[in-house]
């Protein structure tokens, strides 16, 4: 039974080092595998991060900055947990290494006090003590015993001296590895530590943008609403305009029908008829549907915006009835045709503007001008200086918006009249 013991044993302790390899393995799987995601995720970071400095230095867009920012929030967290999770199996790594450290200083303490009695041991017997043994052999068969005796000591003493300095390697190696955990625990407390930082200061960053995003969309309403009236506005001058163009008609044909009626009665009594009265004629109108896409561009310049409904890039919706068309302040504005000028003043919302008649219900209309060069009642040939170009206090700068309106006052796309494109 004795040998079954020790056989025993001795697998046990073959075993033991194999069993804290595996014990160790774990937590380290699991620190590389995190470590591999934290990787990822902190590029993701560097990319949002480059995504939003390149978005700040374009067009400021408040939802998409927010976006981002939101991305940012949440791949910190992510990259908190994984900081988490790296300090909880660094930490399980430490104690399986201080239990490893421990055991192996127990062992060590062992094998060096075994060691020093041997030492002790052979000090007393002194340096001669082997020869002696091997001399006072009674037979030659005697002396092969001895010394196969005195070659077994020798060798486990000389394994005893080699455990223990493995011992030792294997003592310092786990004091290294215990102080680099030590020094990784420490630099993941404080990256979680920035990372935790960098959170309140998204966080901060967040609030300040809802704020900028909040004023943008207050703003952008009481710009729509400001845009809303004007345009009401204008489209009553308009349809004035024509309820006075269509009372003049209605007026010419009464005045025609009751000269004709007076000569008619007069013819059956007999009296002298009136002088005829003129045929009715609508005055002559010098816009017509030839005139589309052969129209001269009010000024040269760039298309700031078209007519139309147009969605901004917080998801608002503007409605233009005209087109902006970008140009120097000052440059001149020229009446794409002949006409007679409706309004040459200040409008509320557009600053000074000129409204010019063209005859069967055509107008065309400059709008953002800096200032006007026609008065109101003229009349004016195609080409004719009408203004300037403003609008430098406007969000889209220096432009004037040119609208064109078929009769009954429906506004419609200007680009359709226009000769070519913008330049």
């Amino acid at each position: 039974m004795r040998p079954a013991r020790a056989a025993a044993a001795l697998l046990l302790a073959a075993l033991l080092p194999f069993a804290a390899i595996a014990q160790q393995r774990a937590p380290q799987q699991e620190i590389s595998e995190s470590q591999r995601r934290l990787q990822e995720i902190r590029r993701e970071r560097q990319e949002l991060r480059g995504e939003l400095r390149r978005i700040r230095g374009q067009v400021h867009d408040v939802n998409a900055e927010l976006s981002i920012i939101r991305r940012q929030a949440s791949v910190s967290a992510s990259l908190v947990s994984e900081l988490n999770l790296q300090l909880s199996e660094t930490q399980k790594k430490i104690d399986a290494t201080t239990a490893e450290l421990t055991a192996t200083q127990m062992r060590l303490a062992e094998k060096k006090s075994l060691l020093n009695r041997r030492l002790r041991d052979l000090y007393k017997r002194g340096p001669l003590h082997a020869a002696e043994v091997l001399l006072s052999s009674r037979s030659f068969a005697d002396l092969l015993n001895r010394y196969k005796y005195l070659h077994l000591v020798a060798q486990r003493d000389r394994g005893l001296v080699h455990e223990v300095e493995e011992l030792s390697r294997q003592l310092t190696l786990r004091e290294q590895e215990l102080r680099r955990s030590y020094s990784d625990i420490q630099y993941l407390q404080n990256e979680r530590s920035d990372e935790h930082q960098q959170l309140r200061s998204l966080q901060g960053e967040r609030g300040e943008t809802l704020n900028v995003l909040q004023k943008h969309e207050r703003s952008t309403t009481a710009q729509l609403a400001e845009l809303a009236r004007d345009e009401r506005r204008l489209t009553g001058l308009i349809a004035t305009l024509e309820a006075r163009r269509r009372e003049a008609e209605r007026r010419e044909r009464d005045r025609v029908a009751a000269a004709t009626a007076a000569r008619t009665r007069a013819a059956a009594e007999g009296r002298p008829a009136p002088a005829a009265a003129a045929p009715v004629r609508a005055p002559a109108s010098t816009m017509t549907t030839a005139d589309v896409g052969n129209l001269a561009w009010p000024v040269g310049g760039r298309l700031v915006y078209r007519f139309g409904r147009v969605t901004q890039p917080n998801g608002t919706a503007l409605r233009y009835n005209g087109v902006g068309i970008g140009a120097a302040a000052g440059s001149p504005v020229r009446a794409v045709e002949g006409g007679t000028v409706e309004m040459a003043a200040p409008f509320e919302g557009y600053g000074p503007t000129v409204v010019v008649s063209h005859g069967g219900g055509y107008y065309s209309l400059y709008l953002y001008l800096k200032q006007v060069q026609v008065q109101q009642g003229a009349t004016i040939t195609k080409g004719q200086v009408v203004g300037t170009v403003g609008g430098e206090h406007t969000p889209e700068g220096a432009h004037i918006e040119f609208q064109i309106r078929e009769p009954g006052g429906q506004a419609v796309d200007p680009l359709t009249w226009l000769r070519g494109q913008a330049r």
